[in-house]
């Protein structure tokens, strides 16, 4: 499957809205396009998977390797794979989206915000490229996609400044019906605000398909794996509005070894029949209501004080535990299973690759492993005095700074996100297999 990356110069430039466009100019010239997105993002994947019908796969190359994010590339299934960027194309010392393009060996497509310049946009393009060539970084700046950019003489000018081996591959117009509106943790999610249709079909329009397609190429293939081995066991994993943070390798993850259901908190009644559950992140202070007064949750707090094994990562750390207080100062009572109390705040208090030191064994690792993760959250968490932990932050915040992953039962709840080539989804089903 051959593939391009689609970068910016900069967060905010317009790099989601010009692989939106991207998806689309393909898809009507009759090419299935895999999205991707470079970074441990949950929501711009979710704008891709509205334009291109499938999953967007994550590439990170902290969180997954080089050969992992060779693996998970492969993984995917289209004619070509457009893969957004993260931040700036440089930015990010953990895992830039020039990182990934190194990884990958993919050619770089440059979204530079036009709505000023002209000549300027072609030197801002050369400065990108001439970077790496000065830092020895193995990244091709193959071209731009001009966004907010006009056309007549603005798109002219902003042609015929490109020096040779800087292509232009169409431009982004100004328009209302392309803007996604943001909150707490990023835009909205795609079956939420999806783009308007007609303006993303006049973007697709000005950008060029043919010149796009020939310039996309093949990565390495990574080292087969073994296959995996079967557990027999079934896992629960939480999906509806409130937890919508998971990646998509994870659930391929836990269905390679696994029988898995999903379920509803905020709407269930109950708990499916299972033998562990996984509650991925999302955004449970926008339905507190609903989950404080969840049979499914009542139901959970009953299976894991019996010991059933449940892993909460961030959003589903706040529903594992006594209360939530949104940024509103509204209480609610959660699951109860942690003795954790968590508050909304209006602004981030982690951001970040993290590593974690598992200081016993645990659901995710054994004692001594490390795993590294990503945290993005609002939320903190008060933790009863006598909590256990079950890592050490290496990198990263956590929870208080230094610790992560409270303990209680046969649960685990982090603030930490973790990929499943990290192995820690792999020693979460081997826990579900030494359960009498």
């Amino acid at each position: 499957m051959n593939g391009l990356v689609v970068a910016g110069t900069a967060s905010g430039v317009g790099k989601t809205v010009a692989t939106l466009a991207a998806i689309r100019a393909f898809e009507d010239a009759g090419h299935s396009v895999q999205p991707a997105k470079a970074g441990p993002d949950f929501i711009d994947p979710s704008h891709h998977a509205a334009i291109a019908g499938r999953p967007s796969r994550t590439l990170d190359v902290w969180l997954e390797g080089v050969a992992g994010t060779r693996r998970n590339y492969y993984r995917g299934d289209g004619e070509v794979c457009l893969v957004e960027g993260v931040m700036g194309l440089y930015d990010g010392d953990a895992s830039s989206t020039a990182t990934v393009a190194e990884a990958l060996d993919l050619p770089v497509v440059l979204v530079v915000d036009a709505s000023a310049g002209m000549e300027s946009v072609a030197a801002t393009a050369l400065g990108f490229r001439s970077y790496a060539e000065r830092t020895g970084r193995d990244v091709d700046v193959a071209g731009i996609i001009a966004a907010r950019a006009h056309g007549g003489r603005h798109e002219r000018g902003i042609r015929e400044a490109l020096p040779d081996g800087l292509a232009y591959f169409g431009r982004i117009p100004p328009a209302e019906g392309l803007e996604i509106p943001d909150r707490h943790l990023g835009l909205h999610m795609g079956a939420e605000h999806p783009v308007d249709e007609d303006a993303l079909a006049d973007a697709a329009a000005h950008l060029d398909v043919g010149a796009l397609a020939a310039l996309a190429r093949e990565p390495p293939r990574p080292d087969p794996r073994e296959p995996p081995s079967r557990t027999g066991r079934r896992v629960a994993v939480a999906r509806d509005d409130a937890f919508r943070f998971s990646y998509p390798a994870t659930v391929e993850r836990l269905r390679d070894r696994a029988e898995v259901v999903t379920f509803a908190p905020t709407a269930d009644a109950e708990l499916p029949d299972c033998d562990g559950v996984y509650l991925p992140g999302g955004y449970p202070e926008l339905h507190a209501d609903a989950l404080a007064a969840s049979p499914a949750l009542r139901s959970l707090h009953d299976r894991a004080a019996e010991g059933l094994p449940v892993y909460g990562e961030c959003g589903g750390l706040m529903a594992l535990a006594e209360s939530l207080t949104t940024a509103g100062g509204d209480t609610h009572g959660m699951a109860g299973v942690l003795p954790v109390e968590v508050t909304m705040h209006d602004r981030y208090r982690a951001l970040d690759h993290v590593t974690l030191e598992a200081t016993t064994d645990t659901l995710t690792a054994a004692r001594g492993d490390r795993i590294r993760g990503h945290e993005f959250h609002y939320s903190s968490a008060d933790v009863a005095r006598d909590a256990s932990f079950a890592f050490d932050v290496r990198r990263g915040t956590g929870i208080d700074g230094e610790h992560d992953g409270v303990t209680e039962y046969a649960t685990l709840g982090t603030y930490s996100h973790v990929h499943a080539e990290s192995g820690a989804f792999d020693d979460f089903l081997d826990s579900l297999d030494n359960q009498p």
